[in-house]
């Protein structure tokens, strides 16, 4: 299992941040990194919520950042290396609803999903461990069929498989 690390949202005080989770909708990147065996990168997360699934990479879009550095950063800072979001295949738009959030487990979070998908191969072991503390190379069959990869990432399925 993984180990919860400190809740420190950086750019906001924690307590911004839980009235913001509160009372608005979150716009977050979703990466569909697939290799060229069709295989899916997924991560076990770390943090609330989805807190122990595996799930896609991924976060949160920053105010005032444009999607093209937040999907800089995010693959960067996810995956290792830094991806330009034009390189990048829109799978759609998808709404996630959680019961907890990454600071309250009482408190729900809404995110409005920009999804990607992208073709990358990197080394499983130089991956970040901020939010995924490992990860696994999985098909597509495996991902349907296996109850700990969280149903906000089987929903990109028919996105990619078309």
């Amino acid at each position: 299992m993984c180990e919860t690390p400190s809740t420190g949202q950086g750019w906001l005080s924690d307590d911004t941040f839980r009235q913001v989770v509160a009372n608005t909708p979150l716009v977050s990147l979703d990466f569909v990194v697939t290799n060229p065996q069709g295989e899916w990168l997924l991560g076990q997360r770390v943090n609330r919520p989805a807190q122990g699934c595996w799930f896609v990479p991924g976060g949160r879009v920053r105010k005032s950042e444009t999607l093209e550095a937040a999907a800089q950063r995010l693959t960067r800072d996810e995956l290792g290396q830094a991806s330009e979001l034009a390189d990048l295949c829109f799978l759609g738009v998808y709404q996630h609803f959680y019961a907890d959030s990454t600071l309250d487990p009482e408190h729900s979070t809404h995110y409005v999903v920009l999804a990607y998908q992208l073709m990358l191969e990197p080394e499983l072991e130089t991956l970040p461990r901020q939010q995924h503390c490992g990860y696994r190379w999985w098909s597509p069959h495996a991902i349907v069929h296996d109850e700990t990869v969280h149903a906000n990432t089987r929903a990109y399925l028919p996105a990619v498989q078309s």
